[in-house]
């Protein structure tokens, strides 16, 4: 413990090109990435899924074969196969976001497809009643709906590949990986110690950061108890007809 405060409270730790403010922003950077991509392949897919229930049983299974992937030795295939083809910093660079996207696009897929699928078929019936279309009825009423559930997956993923981007030192670029990697070359416990503490509390930062723009975002009554969704979906069915 001695150790690891030393080396926290170092001053040279916290300035230059090796810094803890340049390698926490290096691990958001390629954690940001890899979340970035990985909603964008994700989310659609899973609105859809849930939508038309259509391809359920695939995406099951493809999730649980993704989160069945060992990272480091899908990262060893991806450099072997991708990083000949490119040059400089990028060929380490697209196989570690490849692998971070793989990792994250599980828990996206799955909170965007079941926080449609858990949608209230009364609410879905009452929308096309109004006459409301199969697009309308999805982003009026099931989107709205499903919102804690994909917040829910966002937030699953981004601890899991911020917990895994320190993978990306193992190929030589930066991040928080970096104190691991390096004191275990010079068997410097306390660096090792503290750049797993710094991992897990940059982990707990973005959860609580997550959390709060969550309640933003998200209604509170599709927070709360089961009553109290259903009332905001009726409330939406109402704003969505007047």
């Amino acid at each position: 413990m001695n150790d690891v405060l030393t080396w926290l409270t170092d001053g040279y730790n916290w300035s230059g090109s090796e810094g803890i403010p340049l390698r926490v922003w290096e691990h958001l950077l390629y954690s940001g990435i890899a979340l970035g991509l990985a909603a964008l392949v994700a989310v659609p897919l899973g609105l859809v899924v849930g939508h038309t229930g259509r391809g359920r049983f695939l995406a099951v299974n493809v999730t649980g074969a993704f989160r069945a992937i060992p990272s480091l030795g899908l990262l060893f295939v991806g450099i072997m196969l991708i990083s000949p083809q490119l040059s400089g910093e990028a060929s380490v660079l697209v196989p570690t976001e490849i692998v971070l996207t793989v990792l994250a696009i599980p828990p996206i897929l799955a909170g965007a497809y079941a926080g449609v699928e858990q949608v209230d078929a009364a609410a879905r019936d009452a929308a096309k009643g109004m006459g409301m279309t199969g697009a309308e009825v999805l982003w009026r009423v099931e989107v709205p709906c499903a919102l804690p559930l994909i917040a829910s997956g966002l937030r699953s993923a981004a601890l899991q590949v911020i917990a895994t981007a320190t993978l990306a030192a193992t190929v030589g670029l930066g991040g928080l990986g970096r104190y691991l990697i390096d004191g275990l070359s010079v068997r410097d416990y306390g660096q090792m110690a503290s750049g797993a503490l710094l991992v897990a509390a940059l982990a707990l930062l973005v959860d609580l950061v997550a959390s709060l723009l969550q309640r933003l975002v998200v209604s509170p009554g599709l927070t709360g108890s089961d009553a109290g969704r259903r009332t905001s979906v009726r409330t939406s069915l109402r704003t969505s007809g007047s």
